[in-house]
């Protein structure tokens, strides 16, 4: 009779670290997955209100990266709606969530960067939230064993 068993690393304070580290990677992924559909919520709204109500966002006469506000809004909204979908998807544990959701991410800084003449506080801060998420996607590994 045959048992199979499991590799235990010589030092206990190693093995501690490496398992606090995991443990700390798979939260802060779960983290990023309820940003990201927070997010994507978010974005729908914002890019609702793009489409249906253009004078709600401050129009400025001289700037570069000038579209119009419907055509921000529907960019806004598609983003929002893949950002949630990859959200929803990182949850699940898919792995194609975590590569659509840095990319939908980093795309999604450059559409608030570019919508910052309209929103700059609200801009700012889903730059900053969606750097979180790309950290946090790219620091996580999976679930190894």
């Amino acid at each position: 009779m045959s048992t199979h068993a499991t590799p235990r690393p010589a030092d206990p304070a190693a093995a501690a670290s490496t398992g606090t580290s995991t443990q700390f990677a798979t939260t802060f992924a779960l983290f990023a997955a309820v940003l990201m559909m927070l997010a994507g919520a978010c974005g729908v709204l914002t890019g609702i209100a793009a489409i249906m109500h253009d004078e709600v966002f401050v129009r400025t006469p001289q700037y570069t990266y000038a579209l119009d506000l419907t055509a921000w809004g529907w960019t806004h909204l598609v983003l929002a709606v893949l950002l949630g979908l990859a959200g929803a998807g990182v949850l699940w544990g898919a792995t194609w969530a975590r590569a659509v959701g840095i990319t939908v991410a980093g795309l999604n800084i450059v559409a608030h960067f570019a919508f910052l003449p309209y929103f700059p506080i609200w801009g700012l801060m889903l730059i900053a939230l969606n750097a979180i998420v790309i950290w946090a996607l790219a620091s996580y590994r999976g679930e190894t064993g």
